[in-house]
């Protein structure tokens, strides 16, 4: 969830909004998870960050907030839980084909007068340089990895699934 517009124009509710849904819910379900994995002597948290975690884009404030909260969340609770036999990773997808990004396409399409696919194309090549989505597939993957015993030695980390943005 997210709202586009200038931070000294954003509605205070969908500040709120925006934050309790992308950053105060990970901290939440976190806490009261916690608890159940130190017991257990082990424990995977993946939380779902965006390339807007690790770099910001024009308008999007309350959105780029929240995932950067959620990159450092991630951080926090690696070092609270090192020695827990818990790992906390943070996965960073770039442009994917979501109802969220449709609703950004068919407002390129809309406005410029073009079709669905040329201004997918559009969007997605004015950050992505591999000019193609990432698909859940490559974010599924990487999760799989991320809770395998091959990354008990991952931790803390935040993984750019995103063709190539934040390498610029």
């Amino acid at each position: 969830m997210q709202h586009i517009d200038e931070a000294v124009n954003f509605p205070d509710a969908k500040w709120e909004q925006v934050i309790a849904l992308n950053l105060s819910a990970a901290f939440y379900l976190s806490k009261y998870t916690l608890p159940s994995m130190q017991k257990a002597g082990w424990g995977r948290i993946i939380n779902v960050a965006s390339v807007h975690g690790l770099v910001a884009s024009v308008n999007k404030s309350a959105y780029v907030a929240a995932k950067h909260g959620i990159v450092g969340l991630s951080k926090a609770l690696a070092l609270e839980n090192a020695k827990k036999g818990i790992t906390v990773n943070a996965v960073c997808p770039g442009w994917v084909l979501t109802p969220l990004i449709e609703k950004q396409i068919n407002i390129i399409s809309e406005k410029e007068k073009i079709s669905f696919d040329d201004a997918a194309k559009r969007l997605v090549s004015e950050k992505q340089p591999s000019g193609d989505f990432s698909k859940p597939e490559d974010i599924g993957e990487m999760c799989v990895f991320l809770v395998s015993d091959n990354a008990r030695q991952v931790n803390g980390a935040a993984w750019a699934i995103d063709g190539g943005w934040t390498a610029q």
